[in-house]
């Protein structure tokens, strides 16, 4: 493929809310540089911005000085201040984060602990302080994080999509990418388009490795996607506001919490399962070769043999309606399974590296000519715009020595 012409300056691979943040950044950061926005789908945000449950979060899970944990508390900010600037729904509701268990107890500690190194504004709650906030919620001890709250993100990114002035083309599947570092780089998608850019930027999500490789850079992890199946709650008047239990810090999945919608419904879950394609929302999609890819990677069985008590938890209550409200009810204890109905499920894009380990903070990884965002699942949407600004500065900077 020849780069003799540029259809952009810079190229970006993907229209959820983190590539669309990047070049609404871009063109923010540096007035008149040209964008194109290259995404498969018919529309933006149709994956995991358009599929989680609409939490802005404060920052408190965080370790200290990591990405997340810095754009995280900035970025939840900056995206109540955006959504009010610009009309689009959103509530800052504050939340709780429930021990049930005494040996929960610890971690909450801990867990406030953190939330206060990272700048957060938390309350330790006893029993009847907790029902002050959420009546039918029981437990021994919780933290009431102020900060916490929602938005409606696929309005975020529709606006993102207009206030960025990129050329946006949806539908826009890339099979194949020519970079040269004196001549730029050239994607030629499913449909036999080329379209010319001097910088790459990888915003694909749950295909960021696959974009990697296609550019000829070795991402050095794998894409694993987990499932995560909710539910809507059918007696919402049971929860006020965000209940969450204290999460597993050997994971970077919360567990099963009870969410308030923009709309005003109350989410229920997710869980975390393998999913079997890495668009699998449900246990009919099933896509071999790209089951084969996740088989194949050694870092998947070092998961499967470490965590296979947690995992069977997780499958258990996949088949299980019963076991999925069992989870609910340590919290919640008058929800029934007659009161869980099936909700859509999302699809986390979980980086994985070689030896097993799950990458527990925002990754991105620079190559000529190339920006390359390889872990960014939740809390990105809350993030977005901090994340976009450090992308779209990366990518300026492959331009200037371009």
């Amino acid at each position: 493929m020849s780069t003799t012409a540029y259809d952009g300056d810079v190229l970006v691979v993907g229209g959820g809310i983190v590539g669309l943040a990047t070049a609404y950044a871009v063109s923010r950061s540096a007035p008149g540089t040209r964008v194109v926005v290259l995404e498969k789908e018919a529309g933006p945000a149709r994956h995991q911005t358009g599929r989680n449950s609409g939490v802005i979060h404060s920052g408190i899970y965080y370790r200290p000085d990591s990405l997340k944990a810095r754009f995280a508390v900035r970025g939840a900010a900056e995206m109540v201040k955006f959504c009010a600037e610009y009309g689009i729904a959103h509530a800052v509701t504050g939340k709780l984060i429930v021990a049930t268990e005494r040996d929960e107890l610890p971690r909450l500690h801990a867990l406030a602990q953190r939330g206060r190194e990272n700048g957060i504004a938390v309350r330790e709650l006893g029993p009847a302080q907790i029902q002050e906030y959420e009546p039918e919620v029981r437990g021994l001890a919780a933290i009431q994080v102020a900060s916490t709250g929602i938005a409606d993100y696929r309005a975020v990114a529709r606006h993102l999509a207009e206030m960025s002035g990129a050329d946006i083309r949806y539908g826009a599947d890339i099979v194949q990418i020519d970079r040269r570092p004196a001549r730029g780089v050239a994607v030629r998608t499913a449909a036999g388009t080329v379209v010319r850019g001097k910088v790459l930027v990888n915003c694909a999500g749950l295909q960021c490795d696959q974009v990697a490789r296609l550019a000829g850079d070795d991402p050095g992890m794998r894409i694993v996607p987990f499932r995560g199946e909710y539910f809507d709650l059918a007696r919402p008047e049971l929860v006020r506001g965000l209940v969450y239990p204290v999460p597993d810090p050997a994971f970077p999945f919360l567990g099963v919490h009870l969410t308030r919608g923009i709309e005003g419904s109350v989410h229920v879950g997710p869980n975390a399962v393998p999913a079997l394609a890495r668009e699998g929302y449900d246990w009919g999609t099933v896509r071999p070769r790209e089951l084969a890819g996740t088989l194949a990677w050694p870092g998947s069985w070092r998961i499967a043999r470490r965590h296979w008590r947690y995992g069977a938890g997780e499958l258990l209550r996949s088949a299980s309606k019963r076991a999925f409200t069992d989870a609910v009810r340590r919290l919640v204890p008058a929800v029934d399974p007659e009161d869980l109905v099936a909700a859509p499920a999302g699809v986390r894009a979980q980086a994985v590296l070689r030896d097993g380990t799950l990458v527990d903070d925002f990754l991105i990884r620079e190559g000529a000519r190339t920006v390359h965002v390889l872990n960014a699942p939740s809390p990105a949407a809350t993030a977005s715009l901090p994340i976009g600004r450090e992308v779209a500065r990366r990518a300026l900077a492959a331009l200037a020595s371009a």
